[in-house]
């Protein structure tokens, strides 16, 4: 049996939530490190492992998020550093095991279930009006907007603080695993953009 960093185990971790198990790959790897071989291929992204899709979620581009009125700032210093953020990872899922006693993709997964937001908002245009109206997320969707919440959290954790990427990931995932929502950055958001849909309906 191969398990993730020769630690972590795959065959004991369950999903409850239906709709994200047909997203979610739970594949047997060592090291959350795939080469790309599935980049060019349509909806390929749901065979990748759901370690390495938060690896490639952590290298993160882009010119800044404004978020709480500040502007984080990702200029890609994470992009292409793979192995890197594979460490940053293995570090997390160490400082969770030790805090949990539990295995750390169980408490990613469900991490990832109570962050996924059900519904969302989108504009539409009608006559040369535009508004918005609440429609039902992907499980894709949901699954990617998960992952993006509990990665930049992780990235505004660090932001000017002395707080290694690890721990501050680790905390992210624990947080949102144990659904706390004063502390939890993703499930703020998912709270968030929910009810701004049942405000559009």
């Amino acid at each position: 049996m191969v398990k993730l960093f020769g630690k972590y185990g795959f065959d004991g971790v369950e999903i409850r939530d239906k709709s994200l198990k047909q997203v979610i790959s739970l594949q047997e790897i060592y090291l959350p490190h795939s080469f790309g071989r599935h980049a060019k291929k349509p909806l390929a992204k749901e065979k990748v492992n759901i370690v390495e899709r938060l690896v490639n979620k952590l290298m993160r581009g882009g010119t800044g998020k404004k978020t709480s009125g500040k502007v984080i700032r990702t200029n890609g210093r994470l992009q292409g550093k793979k192995t890197r953020i594979i460490t940053v990872v293995k570090e997390a899922f160490g400082i969770i095991e030790q805090k949990t006693k539990k295995n750390p993709i169980q408490v990613l997964v469900e991490a990832l279930e109570n962050s996924a937001p059900r519904e969302e908002v989108t504009r539409v245009s009608h006559g040369g009006v535009s508004y918005q109206i609440a429609v039902d997320s992907s499980a894709s969707r949901r699954l990617d907007l998960a992952l993006k919440n509990i990665t930049l959290s992780a990235l505004m954790r660090t932001f000017n603080k002395d707080t290694s990427l690890g721990k501050a990931l680790a905390d992210e995932i624990m947080f949102t695993a144990g659904n706390d929502v004063q502390n939890s950055y993703a499930i703020k958001k998912m709270n968030e953009m929910e009810r701004m849909a049942r405000s559009a309906r």
